[in-house]
C-alpha cells in the first residue's frame, strides 16, 4: 500500500490543551507527523489520512525520552489558529 508521511514542527507561544493529551502542555515547539495512504481503484491519485500524532516530552523521566500521542488533526488546527505564534511550519514529505 503506497503512502506518504508528512512531518512538520509547530510552535505554540502559549500553553495549550488537546482532548487526547493529558493536561496542559507548555509553550514550545512540537513535532507533528501525519500518515496518509493512497486510495486504490481510482482514476486519479487521492489519499486518506490514517493518523496524526504529536511528540511530547515524556512525563516523569529525565533525558531525551519522548511520547507520541495520536490526536485529532482538526483539534490541532483549531489550537494553532488560536495561538498568536503564527506557526510557520517546517514541512518535509517522505514517501513510503
Amino acid at each position: 500500500m503506497a503512502g506518504r508521511t508528512t512531518r512538520m514542527s509547530v510552535t505554540f507561544s502559549r500553553p495549550f490543551a488537546l482532548a487526547d493529551v493529558d493536561g496542559i502542555q507548555p509553550a514550545g515547539t512540537y513535532r507533528i507527523q501525519t500518515v496518509d495512504v493512497a486510495l486504490d481503484n481510482l482514476s486519479f491519485l487521492a489519499y486518506r489520512r490514517v493518523s496524526t500524532t504529536i511528540e511530547l516530552p515524556a512525563v516523569g523521566t529525565a533525558g531525551s525520552r519522548r511520547q507520541v500521542i495520536t490526536i485529532d488533526p482538526l483539534e490541532l488546527e483549531a489550537a494553532l489558529n488560536t495561538d498568536p505564534a503564527g506557526n510557520a511550519a517546517d514541512i518535509r514529505r517522505d514517501s513510503e
